[in-house]
């Protein structure tokens, strides 16, 4: 992508109304716009970063048999009344309207009941499952107060997986699959080490259930974590935690921390309210077990927004930047634009992202963007370098340069002739 074609631009103004790091620097390095609290619009590059996230997702859950699909996010009243969860006084973040006929209906930010009535289409017998779903979808969620900028909004993009089982055991064992995969995850988007699996309250369904949280100064939890960092419990849950565990809480550390993911057990208890049932291989009606697996694709972002940042901007890890390679081109003679422009071109055509700054501006804002943008790479081409027949090669968080030449460039960038 060649900068000067592209609409957004970066801003040395801290936005006055947005007091998160993370929307803070997003929306100065123009991978986000406010719309209003909660709610946050996302330009070329941003979506660049979502989709790369994604994609770690996907693989991942294609990877445990995982099938993609999307549901509506339009709810009929009478699904989730099955179950109970339509009224306000049990799930307090409905967005709720009417149609033109004056039909009641709600705007999705769960998709367990309206999954399982699907489902009940395609599983009637023991046959039949197991089988997980999953989607990427924008939630709405009423929160009365929005906050820490896109780590928790009124609107998010949420990956959101369902799985149903014939028994207990099944489900308990695929449920451990889906830990394993989530935590490649979040080793892929480089929270790996700082991202634990803990205990959390499981709310009216289950005693317990599990999140995925990432120590972070601007979380909205508090972690307690021993000292080899094998057992993490969610604040909320922590004497009955312990107690179960047989584990003194005295031993335990305190950290902030931001939940990336929620998983739940809901066993029969959907199933039954919505009297869903599979025939098992006795020719019996039996109800279905269902678990539920999330992850909050543009928290994830946020998260890592606020972890890995300095002074300067962004500092994005590898495998979810907009771009590998920021080429900064200082001059515009004949000769030097061929030479950058044929450099783009290769590392382009070696599927290398390239965030190519071919705009006519001052070195010093170059190098400044490059920072707050967040690149793994920076390259610079400039008359100099192209007399020494160099190029200037850095890493966003190296605070030195280093000259080299045209194969030790692509070396260093993971092209192979």
């Amino acid at each position: 992508m060649r900068l000067s074609k592209l609409f957004t631009k970066t801003s040395k103004t801290v936005p006055a109304d947005e007091p998160s790091k993370n929307a803070q620097l997003l929306i100065q390095a123009g991978y986000i716009y406010k719309v209003m609290a909660g709610v946050y619009a996302y330009t070329p590059l941003g979506l660049r970063v979502v989709e790369n996230i994604k994609t770690i997702v996907r693989e991942e859950m294609n990877a445990i048999n995982g099938q993609e699909l999307i549901m509506s996010n339009l709810q009929p009243k009478s699904t989730w009344e099955k179950t109970g969860r339509w009224d306000d006084e049990v799930v307090d973040v409905w967005f709720k309207t009417k149609l033109k006929d004056d039909t009641e209906v709600g705007l999705a930010w769960s998709h367990e009941e309206a999954i399982m009535e699907m489902m009940q289409q395609f599983i009637h017998s023991y046959k039949d499952l197991p089988t997980s779903v999953y989607q990427f979808q924008t939630k709405l969620r009423n929160e009365l107060r929005a906050k820490s900028g896109i780590m928790r909004g009124r609107e998010f993009l949420m990956k959101d997986m369902y799985s149903l089982h014939a028994s207990q055991e099944d489900m308990d064992q695929y449920y451990d699959q889906v830990i394993k995969a989530y935590n490649r995850c979040y080793d892929r988007f480089g929270i790996g080490d700082t991202t634990f699996v803990t205990f959390a309250a499981g709310g009216a369904f289950t005693k317990y259930s599990h999140e995925f949280q990432t120590i972070c100064d601007a979380g909205e939890d508090v972690l307690y974590i021993n000292e080899d960092r094998s057992v993490a419990v969610n604040e909320e849950v922590l004497d009955d935690a312990t107690k179960e565990l047989g584990i003194d809480k005295a031993t335990l550390q305190s950290v902030k921390s931001a939940e990336v993911g929620n998983i739940f057990k809901f066993g029969t208890e959907k199933s039954e309210k919505m009297d869903i049932k599979f025939t098992d291989k006795e020719g019996k009606q039996q109800p279905i077990y269902l678990a539920s697996y999330g992850i909050g694709i543009t928290r994830v972002m946020g998260v890592i927004a606020e972890k890995f940042s300095d002074d300067r901007g962004l500092v994005w890890p590898e495998a979810i930047a907009p771009a590998k390679v920021y080429l900064a081109r200082l001059g515009d003679s004949e000769e030097l634009v061929k030479k950058a422009d044929e450099l783009y071109d290769r590392l382009q055509s070696a599927s290398i992202e390239v965030l190519y700054d071919d705009r006519d501006v001052r070195a010093g804002q170059k190098f400044a963007d490059a920072d707050l943008l967040g690149i793994p790479y920076r390259v610079v081409m400039s008359e100099k370098t192209l007399l020494a027949n160099k190029y200037e090669l850095k890493t966003r968080q190296s605070s030195d340069s280093q000259q080299v030449d045209l194969d030790e460039l692509l070396n260093a960038l993971g092209v192979h002739s």
